[in-house]
């Protein structure tokens, strides 16, 4: 368990805490390209606490400004985009992307205009999503150009979640629990007799385990009966993310909102059958899952998502992990908790935290499956590697991972 003081520690992500602090120094999805238009190029994000207007600039690039006007806080999210800047609805007051404020049309005094510094964050599109940088300039990373967001060899697909009613921590440790898989979404979808095959959740396990690596962690599992087989490659990456490699190639972004809620943007990646190269466009299919509850207001526990979201939000909208009891089947968020204290604590001292990247030469295509299976960075993605050859565990697992086994019981038959 955590102290209350630490749990604080953890999941805090206001300007100013040290969460938060490290948080800052990531790029996080704010929305899909495709939700700003010519008719409406203005929109409200909010991300770390942070209320913001994001725009389109009419020249093919976005802006994304504290939303209140530093004037008299009346919301820029009404005002007007001009040329690249946006202007305040209530006095007019103009400011640029880099939040220089340009206009103050009743001002006589031109030091009083210069005097002001709104806050204002960069904005980058990829894969049909706008990215954006919260922390201090001179830090800036570049933004991961991860495998499924720049692979053309197959169609993507996003969808944007409702909004979760929790804490960030609580959707990313779920990440990091490899067997809430079999009662949660196996034994729940097979007692609801959904229509969906799910016997690859209800495998009984024997073995699992967590193996720390410079994005985060890769997870180990282990199956018996007929569909015996050992598994890894799917990862939580830090500090707030989920990449599937075993049955779809998928990333999931966990991005906090304030200390109580959550959004959840997903990438999917369907690739071509035979590897062929396919046009993409500019901004891919975008969907809005439906919601996770009914119309009582209850989970309807339908879909994985509606599972997860009851298991996330049930836990309260800041879990008080004070009152908790871990065992051996948690040793995988207890190392991520331990991963994200060190790497706050390198942030406090002025470090640098993990899993960045600075050089160009190292961001062409961060192909994460090719950690666990020997091609070319660029060659496919999971329908080409999955059923191809695997790295042998040895080349993978070091004396850092940590494995269990299974009792025999209800989660595996004897």
């Amino acid at each position: 368990m955590l102290s209350r003081k630490d749990n604080e520690y953890l999941t805090r992500v206001g300007p100013g805490t040290p969460c938060g602090k490290l948080l800052r120094r990531y790029w996080h999805p704010v929305a899909a390209a495709s939700e700003l238009t010519e008719e409406r190029p203005k929109k409200r994000v909010k991300i770390l606490g942070e209320e913001l207007v994001l725009y389109r600039d009419g020249k093919g690039g976005y802006g994304l400004l504290a939303e209140h006007c530093s004037h008299r806080a009346a919301s820029l999210y009404y005002g007007f985009v001009e040329d690249g800047c946006i202007r305040c609805a209530y006095h007019g007051w103009l400011y640029d992307k880099e939040g220089k404020c340009l206009e103050q049309p009743f001002e006589s005094n031109p030091r009083f205009r210069k005097s002001i510094r709104h806050a204002a964050y960069p904005v980058e599109k990829l894969a049909g999503l706008l990215f954006a940088y919260l922390g201090p300039r001179d830090k800036k990373p570049l933004l991961p150009r991860w495998d499924i967001l720049v692979w053309d060899h197959g169609v993507r697909k996003l969808q944007i979640r409702g909004l979760l009613n929790c804490n960030w921590l609580q959707a990313e440790e779920n990440t990091a629990d490899f067997v809430h898989t079999f009662f949660l979404h196996g034994q729940m979808s097979t007692r609801l007799r959904l229509p969906d095959d799910v016997s690859f959740y209800t495998r009984p396990f024997s073995r699992y385990g967590f193996q720390p690596c410079p994005w985060g962690i890769i997870k180990t599992w282990e199956f018996e009966g007929e569909k015996a087989g050992r598994g890894w490659g799917n990862f939580v990456l830090f500090p707030n993310m989920l990449r599937q490699t075993d049955t779809l190639s998928t990333l999931h972004w966990r991005v906090p909102i304030d200390d109580y809620s959550t959004k959840i943007f997903h990438v999917g990646f369907k690739a071509s059958p035979d590897g062929r190269r396919v046009e993409q466009p500019d901004e891919p299919p975008l969907d809005y899952e439906k919601p996770w509850v009914d119309e009582n207001g209850e989970y309807h526990l339908r879909n994985f998502s509606s599972q997860d979201g009851m298991a996330w939000e049930t836990q309260g909208r800041l879990y008080d992990r004070s009152k908790e009891h871990l065992g051996q089947s948690d040793r995988g968020i207890l190392m991520f908790r331990k991963m994200l204290r060190d790497q706050i604590r390198i942030v406090e001292k002025g470090g640098d935290p993990m899993a960045l990247v600075w050089a160009a030469k190292d961001n062409i295509s961060i192909d994460l499956e090719a950690l666990t299976s020997p091609r070319e960075a660029h060659a496919g993605a999971t329908a080409n590697a999955y059923d191809g050859p695997r790295r042998p565990p040895k080349e993978i697992f070091d004396e850092r991972c940590e494995e269990f086994e299974v009792p025999i019981g209800s989660a595996r038959p004897k």
